[in-house]
């Protein structure tokens, strides 16, 4: 491969890494704002959710919210009521049927929160061999520019070399920032997954003890 083939290939792996790492950074901070602005909706809905006496009330204020916690929270009334609709309520199918459709939605609801945090893994795992791949392709032109000009001085050699080195800088720029970022917000998608969970388990308690009581109402 001639060094003008080898110096356009190293140019076209440079440009798509450096694409790569725009797109991660606009993936970036996407997810920081959107995990720390479910996070505070999650912390007013649990606050308000757990002071209201009235269920069916705070459903028609907040079933139709797009956070995560009230789509959970739609999902058990709307079971609740189809459970209890007829006139013998069957309690440990209807609890079942509780558990395992706010279980649905909470699985649900992280698998939308999730989207695109692949991409940064892709990003942080195949950069550096991208670049790498960069690297040698560019050396490979300096060692074939060596030949050609049959001078092994430094003077021909520093520049395709130092192109080449370069690739393997900015794949490493590209790849730490989307690896760093994807195992920040794994963590920040697991706690929100267990808060989910954890009002899924009260509300589901709630539901079941007014199955004891009055099946009637919330």
């Amino acid at each position: 491969m001639s060094p003008f083939v080898t110096h356009i290939v190293v140019l076209v792996v440079m440009g798509g890494l450096l694409l790569a790492s725009v797109w991660s950074w606009a993936i970036i901070v996407s997810f920081w704002y959107r995990i720390g602005r479910t996070r505070s909706r999650i912390d007013r809905f649990e606050r308000d959710f757990w002071k209201a006496e009235d269920i069916d009330a705070f459903h028609r204020i907040e079933g139709e919210s797009d956070l995560p916690v009230a789509r959970v929270f739609s999902a058990g009334v709307r079971e609740w009521r189809r459970s209890t609709a007829a006139g013998t309520v069957d309690r440990e199918g209807t609890r079942e049927r509780l558990a395992t459709a706010m279980g649905s939605a909470v699985a649900n609801e992280i698998d939308k929160l999730s989207d695109r945090l692949n991409i940064l893994a892709t990003i942080g795992s195949v950069a550096p061999f991208v670049g790498l791949f960069g690297t040698v392709l560019g050396i490979m032109g300096s060692f074939s520019g060596i030949a050609s000009a049959q001078n092994t001085s430094l003077a021909v050699v520093a520049p395709g070399i130092s192109e080449a080195l370069f690739a393997t800088a900015i794949g490493l720029f590209a790849a730490i920032p989307a690896v760093i970022a994807y195992n920040r917000f794994g963590h920040g998608i697991n706690k929100i997954e267990a808060r989910l969970n954890r009002f899924a388990d009260g509300f589901h308690a709630t539901l079941s003890r007014q199955l004891e009581t009055d099946v009637r109402k919330l």
